[in-house]
């Protein structure tokens, strides 16, 4: 079947990130065939969207996420000791592949109702994650986490690689779920296990590694009373700092850091939101991507960030970068939308066939209701989209040419029973708490 969207406000994202007033797309299944600007094509038994005006743009990419920690959002916030105190006997008792499914479908839904089209998860029982991002009809970088700290679906190093050897086994092929093998962190997995890690990758070409990189005052501290490096330096001594490793945080990197991360060609998400509400600081963006690495925009967990949609992290993610520059002018709205879409892509090492609107790529867009009072009136279309966009404005999801939203109405997943399902488990979590409190 052959749609266009016509009359569209069009954001391809390509290079000189264009602004095409009264822009068309056509879309042939699966795949973006042509677009344009003017009048739109005449083909026969076509399907014609005449959007009135709103803004089309590429499916967002959102490049770290912990998907099934929705049902961790709002927990123990204002807890000094949450993390040892709530969330980690939480994950020990409940984080089973039941848990994982429902937070996961929660999370999907959240997702696509934010325009988000594409996102990276790093979390247990990464099949399930896998399953549920399949049913929901978007795509995803499913990574299984490996770690020493007696994560909940593995007891030894050796069951969290043969937990990716499935993962890879059942989404191999795939059209929108691609397996990866996540180390946790240097600290969670030291020198041994991430040279293991690099080892598998080379004999697995084509599955992402994710890691987290650079996040802490505590790693750093790690780091270098273990081995007198800094998180970087110990990526790299484990052999792991190579082309392609999406690297979530990295705050603190310096320019010998940032020079070694540029030259092994190494990948970023950005978290924003996550880094400033932990008190963690401001990652140096500016100086990563000028050095020509790429950086994407990333909401990490709920229990840390608390949402999922990008449009929540826009106005941090600019915002942060002119506070470190002491000027308005670091990192322009057009930029944090070009690291949503195209540049997140690039980190998830998918700009070939998404993150941009061209003919021959995938048919992953998003349509954006630009009739809210806040707005209006539009100077610049991209500092209205960073500063005063809200997921809300999102009216339509398209995925691989397949409509996954229409009119805000999700078609993929039934709402009721993904609320329902999260709202069970979150009850047992409730019940815990109080336990946990009762105990002392």
């Amino acid at each position: 079947m052959t749609l266009i969207l016509a009359n569209a406000t069009l954001l391809p994202c390509t290079p000189d990130m264009p602004v095409i007033e009264n822009g068309w797309v056509r879309v042939d299944g699966t795949t973006i065939t042509a677009t344009g600007s003017g009048p739109a094509p005449v083909v026969d038994g076509a399907a014609i969207i005449d959007c009135g005006g709103d803004v089309v743009m590429p499916g967002m990419v959102n490049p770290h996420c912990h998907m099934a920690m929705t049902l961790f959002r709002g927990l123990g916030e204002d807890v000094d000791d949450r993390l040892y105190r709530y969330v980690l006997p939480l994950e020990r008792k409940f984080v089973t592949r039941e848990m994982v499914r429902a937070g996961t479908a929660l999370a999907a839904l959240e997702l696509i109702q934010a325009g988000v089209t594409t996102v990276a998860d790093m979390y247990y029982f990464e099949t399930e994650v896998g399953r549920v991002v399949d049913k929901a009809g978007i795509r995803g970088v499913v990574g299984q986490t490996i770690a020493d700290f007696d994560p909940p679906d593995h007891a030894d190093i050796d069951g969290g690689f043969a937990l990716t050897e499935e993962l890879v086994a059942e989404f191999s092929g795939h059209d929108r779920v691609i397996a990866s093998i996540a180390p946790h962190a240097p600290y969670s997995t030291d020198i041994a296990v991430m040279n293991r890690v690099s080892r598998w990758a080379d004999d697995h070409p084509g599955v992402p590694v994710q890691i987290h990189l650079a996040e802490m005052d505590s790693e750093m501290d790690w780091c270098t009373k273990h081995h007198g490096l800094r998180p970087v330096e110990v990526v790299e001594k484990a052999g792991l700092l190579r082309p392609g490793l999406i690297c979530a945080h990295c705050l603190h990197v310096n320019a010998s850091d940032i020079e070694k991360m540029a030259h092994a060609r190494v990948c970023v998400a950005h978290n924003a939101r996550s880094n400033a509400k932990a008190g963690r600081g401001i990652a140096p963006v500016e100086a990563m991507r000028a050095a020509g690495i790429p950086v994407g925009v990333a909401t990490d967990g709920p229990m840390s960030g608390n949402t999922l949609d990008l449009f929540s992290q826009f106005g941090p993610v600019s915002m942060f970068q002119k506070l470190a520059g002491h000027s308005r002018k670091p990192m322009p709205a057009l930029e944090v939308i070009r690291m949503a879409t195209i540049e997140g892509a690039k980190v998830l090492g998918l700009d070939a066939r998404i993150g941009s609107l061209e003919p021959g790529k995938q048919a992953d867009l998003v349509r954006i209701d630009l009739s809210a009072p806040r707005l209006q009136p539009i100077y610049d279309i991209y500092a209205t989209l960073v500063f005063a966009g809200m997921p809300a404005d999102v009216s339509d999801v398209m995925v691989a040419g397949r409509w996954v939203m229409r009119d805000r109405d999700v078609a993929t997943l039934e709402r009721r029973k993904v609320l329902r399902d999260a709202l069970q488990v979150a009850s047992h979590f409730k019940a815990e708490m109080v336990r946990i409190d009762a105990a002392g």
